[in-house]
């Protein structure tokens, strides 16, 4: 079995200096840091027991680097389905997953981003939740040090693909159905946050779906908020035909501004999470198979860890109406 000694012997360096590279001194140069973790690669060196624990898996360790959705006091239904899925599949293809949130890397820059990874023996990275903001994970992505996919970001490179669905056709699907079905003519639409890349897709679908069908529409950032998107509709909603929310949280505030408000207005979301089967109105929603979104995701990681580039795949979405006795077992 390798030993540490072997690498230091390896490398031509002190014992103290691999230990040093291992757990992420910052008094090491960079081409040290590399040499050594060149030779720990190629010997296959194995630092600890947990780390022993997973030399034995085919292909390596995977972060799921998950951000949570803040705007809402309820559970983050689709984040537990995410990790549902990508650790289902892990077990299949005989990955090791661990689970990254955003805010505990929020304060590295780049480099320490890299040497967190590096240091539990990270190979590739899904992440979730991705927006414009996310510089570090931007660069990380451009670095080519890790395997990457990314989930509902346009992001593709010769080591990282995108997974999601098309959500410019589905925006425009669940709204077409909605205002077709109740012959609308002015649209109060709720979008997402302003830096989110799906945001602006499911802006075009709208926005496309207006202009063919000559529709009024009124545009409001309700920041996945349900509270926020409550309070758009109480401002607005008298005015308009119906509501299209970029959202299922959001779509419930405005469903339930619309009963306070004592008006009726047709109603659509975009997710197919659980709760909407609970608000007591049936609505028209895209549903999202997040569970196979995350096992497409850990599919096209093993992909790309077996030296393919990467590639934009998309996943099929569908329309429904969820009652409560479509969610209960």
């Amino acid at each position: 079995m390798v030993s540490i000694k072997d690498v230091a012997k390896e490398a031509g360096v002190a014992i103290s200096t691999v230990s040093k590279v291992l757990n992420n001194y910052p008094n090491v140069s960079e081409a040290t840091r590399k040499k050594v973790n060149e030779v720990v690669e190629r010997l296959g060196f194995v630092p600890n027991a947990v780390a022993a624990s997973l030399s034995s898996k085919r292909t390596g360790r995977v972060a799921l680097l998950i951000k949570l959705n803040l705007n809402t006091q309820a559970s983050d239904e689709i984040s537990m389905q995410y990790i549902s899925g990508a650790v289902h599949r892990a077990k299949e293809l005989q990955m090791d997953v661990i689970t990254v949130f955003t805010s505990m890397i929020e304060d590295m820059n780049v480099d320490e981003v890299t040497s967190y990874f590096e240091s539990q023996g990270i190979k590739g990275i899904i992440v979730y939740g991705m927006t414009t903001k996310d510089k570090v994970v931007h660069k990380l992505i451009n670095s080519g040090r890790f395997k990457m996919v990314v989930i509902d970001a346009p992001m593709v490179n010769a080591t990282t693909s995108s997974v999601s669905v098309d959500n410019v056709k589905a925006q425009y699907d669940v709204a077409k159905k909605t205002i077709t079905e109740n012959k609308c003519k002015k649209v109060l639409y709720i979008s997402g946050e302003e830096i989110g890349y799906i945001t602006a897709e499911r802006l075009q679908g709208i926005r496309k779906l207006c202009a063919e069908k000559n529709l009024k529409l009124t545009v409001r950032c309700g920041q996945f908020s349900e509270l926020k998107a409550r309070q758009i509709t109480m401002k607005f909603a008298k005015n308009q035909d119906c509501v299209v929310c970029a959202s299922d949280m959001m779509a419930i505030g405005a469903m339930k501004a619309l009963i306070d408000m004592d008006i009726f207005r047709p109603v659509c979301g975009f997710d197919g999470i659980i709760l909407m089967g609970y608000v007591g109105k049936q609505m028209n929603t895209v549903k999202q198979d997040f569970v196979k979104i995350s096992e497409e995701a850990l599919d096209e990681l093993g992909r790309l860890l077996q030296g393919e580039e990467g590639r934009k795949v998309t996943v099929p979405h569908t329309l429904v109406r969820l009652k409560y006795e479509d969610i209960i077992s």
